[in-house]
């Protein structure tokens, strides 16, 4: 099984380095290899698992490195799946990563009885009330251990990240590259929960997960830090015109307006007739993964991050 993976390692697996990874599966695809791996997350406090798609490319140069994230009920397998991405990925040189959605191991009580909360749905926060708390700090993970750890033993180029995802992970993705642009290059969305602090599904999450002090909620809601912050490039999200949760839980009219009032550049697509399923997702793939090679590509961002 290991040798599918090992061209791609920037050491061996023998290395002491690599005693906190362990491989799950690899497959071979589109000349590149689908790796799925567990580890002991230090900010977690928990194994963790993530999935890796490492293009042709990568045998022998770093290569950029976009980061998917999921949305509720979704696992680390979901976007790799259904999403359609290798083929261009690997056509374009483009390595992908998909982390879990959420610890997995908490053993919190009631953690599995609501399926827009606690398993499945760590809305990618840092909690801070308890219990969730003591191990539900997925925007560190995804922010910082995840890159690194990634970066530390796969041929990417850690100077080019992108950051990309669908539902709550669309919001995650926002919020992950507009509070950290020198980490993530790139952003995109497929139908973002995008104003999550005046939707039911987010004002459940932030309160359980943060408090209820609402000024708490502001540094995980997109639209509100777009108003504070803005981001250096192009944001792209899609929208599925007959999603059924556009208008109550979605909301990315908040986000388009809050963009437009701050001069921020976002290319915002309803499509007719989408819903909000991986059909929807994989049918507008390749416009996402352009846009994120395209935006890695652009040394001019460069200059823009360099003065944030």
């Amino acid at each position: 099984m290991l040798s599918l993976v090992e061209p791609y390692l920037t050491r061996s697996f023998s290395d002491e380095n690599h005693a906190s990874l362990e491989v799950i599966s690899t497959s071979a695809c589109h000349g590149g290899v689908q790796v799925f791996l567990k580890h002991s997350s230090e900010k977690i406090g928990l194994p963790m698992r993530f999935g890796i798609y490492l293009p042709p490319q990568a045998a022998y140069r770093r290569v950029p490195v976009l980061y998917y994230l999921a949305g509720l009920t979704c696992t680390e397998e979901t976007f790799f799946a259904k999403g359609q991405a290798a083929a261009l990925a690997a056509t374009l040189g483009l390595a992908l990563v998909s982390p879990d959605t959420s610890p997995r191991t908490a053993n919190i009580a009631g953690e599995a009885d609501d399926w827009t909360f606690g398993l499945g749905a760590s809305f990618y926060v840092d909690a801070t009330e308890l219990p969730w708390s003591t191990h539900f700090k997925m925007y560190s993970y995804v922010t910082r251990e995840l890159p690194q750890l990634v970066a530390s033993h796969f041929r990417v180029d850690p100077a080019q990240q992108g950051i990309f995802g669908h539902s709550m992970g669309g919001h995650g993705a926002l919020v992950c590259a507009v509070r950290n642009p020198k980490t993530f290059r790139s952003v995109s969305a497929f139908a973002p929960v995008a104003n999550p602090m005046r939707c039911p599904w987010g004002q459940n999450a932030f309160k359980r997960y943060l408090g209820s002090n609402q000024s708490d909620w502001c540094q995980y809601d997109a639209t509100e830090l777009l108003r504070q912050w803005g981001y250096p490039g192009r944001i792209l999200i899609d929208q599925g015109g007959a999603d059924k949760f556009l208008r109550e839980q979605l909301q990315p009219s908040a986000l388009v307006a809050a963009a437009s009032e701050f001069n921020q550049a976002v290319n915002f697509r309803l499509h007719a007739g989408y819903d909000h399923s991986y059909y929807f997702v994989s049918s507008f793939m390749e416009d996402h993964l352009r846009h994120h090679y395209d935006a890695l590509s652009d040394k001019t961002h460069d200059a823009v991050v360099a003065l944030t």
